[in-house]
């Protein structure tokens, strides 16, 4: 039954599910018309509110564009290449390997997002090198389905945003300490639960041995270069072979590295996640040369995040000025009581997403409308933001704009992995539900 479920989603998504880059557009038509029949906006209003808003993530796109480049670039190296052959090796059968890459995946994503989406792909890779057997759509799936408790964990946005001083609400809220939100009972029993069961949910998820799809042998060739045996001629040979160079740049990036951590007490976000990507990058290459080749590799996936992230902007910039997310967000809350607002918080999040795929910019979004109504219902604060977390990042497993990063990595299209991700999206989210109704 589970397999037949399975494979009639993989089936729907194969035939239905359009590429990424044409998804957005299509969800850009469809806020817009929204837009300008549910709100007071024209047309020429929501046309530029989009183009307004058509670059408002240009910052954080390039972020998303390095954590892919850069994590690729570290990944073929041959240190990180050992330690991951070590980890792939681990699995002894195909139904293993499904387990180990969903488990990884899942602590490392709630440790650091960034960190988890990369790590996650890199290592469902080199899993399909050494694992024969194994069906790499779903391998690639299972990297991808730690996402899912990436805004529960250390790194969440919304959590880390009103635990800060001089956050936006501070006035009405205070300040909430993670200690309530990130590592409270409710948020921790259901990121516990959904980490153990995700492994088992994907084993579940395995094709017969005679619909197994075996990796394209093209995705797996080594990116690493041929030694250099040329002698060198030029001054800019050398320069380029001359291993000190990168051993000079690469430590004083240790250095600050370590000066981050335990000088500072920096945490770990997005930009110093993509530091020591570069910087170990540099390291383990070894040679200038040897680092731009494998740059010049990696930068082959990053393609479809330059062209769609813009596109997400400009559906957000639609979203946030024509009121239209407002009036979702209302629609939920206006239909609330005290004890189901947590569920239609996480309900009304995870529809946001689609349209505001931003930790950030759906707090900005939504915390206007529901702190205000989670006050008036007498629900904690906490208990809203632990909500509205798990909404963000619980349609993420059918909306590829997270998804690209690992995509890109894998060789694979969203049809390739979407169709196993909507099965754990319909069952993480009875057990968020769940969780957020009766902890």
């Amino acid at each position: 039954m589970f397999k037949r479920l399975t494979n009639f989603f993989v089936s729907i998504v194969q035939k239905y599910l359009p590429d990424p880059f044409l998804f957005a557009i299509l969800l850009t038509l469809i806020v817009f018309i929204g837009g300008v029949f549910a709100t007071d906006s024209t047309p020429i209003n929501m046309i530029d509110h989009w183009g307004s808003g058509f670059w408002g993530l240009l910052a954080f796109s390039m972020q998303m564009a390095l954590v892919l480049v850069l994590g690729h670039v570290m990944a073929s190296s041959a240190p990180v290449k050992k330690v991951l052959k070590s980890i792939a090796s681990i699995p002894s059968s195909p139904g293993s390997s499904i387990i180990i890459v969903s488990l990884v995946s899942a602590v490392a994503c709630w440790v650091n997002w960034g960190f988890g989406l990369v790590v996650g792909a890199l290592l469902a890779k080199e899993v399909a090198r050494i694992q024969k057997g194994v069906d790499y759509r779903l391998l690639i799936a299972s990297a991808y389905s730690g996402f899912l408790v990436w805004h529960a964990g250390i790194s969440g946005s919304m959590p880390l945003t009103i635990a800060t001083e001089g956050h936006d609400f501070q006035d009405v809220t205070g300040l909430v300490s993670t200690s309530e939100t990130i590592f409270s009972s409710t948020n921790l029993i259901i990121s516990i639960v959904l980490i153990a069961l995700l492994p088992i949910i994907n084993r579940l998820m395995m094709p017969q041995s005679k619909d197994v799809v075996e990796v394209d042998p093209k995705l797996l060739e080594d990116d690493l270069p041929e030694a250099t045996t040329k002698k060198h001629q030029t001054p800019a040979e050398f320069l380029e072979n001359f291993s000190l160079i990168s051993f000079v740049i690469g430590f004083m990036g240790v250095v600050y590295i370590v000066y981050y951590f335990a000088i500072e007490g920096g945490s770990l976000d997005l930009n110093i996640v993509n530091f020591i990507f570069l910087f170990m990058g540099i390291l383990f290459h070894k040679t200038p040369k040897n680092y731009l080749h494998a740059l010049r590799q990696a930068v082959k996936g990053a393609g479809g995040i330059l062209i769609q992230f813009p596109f997400y902007a400009g559906i957000m910039g639609m979203m946030v000025e024509s009121g239209l997310a407002a009036q979702m967000t209302e629609l939920f809350i206006n239909i609330s009581t005290e004890t189901t607002f947590p569920l239609f918080a996480f309900l009304s999040a995870g529809i946001v997403n689609f349209f505001v795929p931003s930790g950030g910019g759906q707090w900005a979004v939504q915390a206007p409308i529901m702190i205000p109504a989670s006050i008036e219902t007498g629900v904690e604060i906490s208990k809203t933001v632990i909500a509205l977390s798990w909404g963000d990042a619980w349609t993420n497993m059918i909306q590829p704009f997270w998804a690209l990063p690992a995509l890109g990595i894998a060789g694979l299209g969203a049809r390739d992995i979407m169709g196993y991700c909507l099965m754990i999206l319909f069952i993480s989210g009875i057990v968020i539900s769940l969780g957020l109704v009766l902890l």
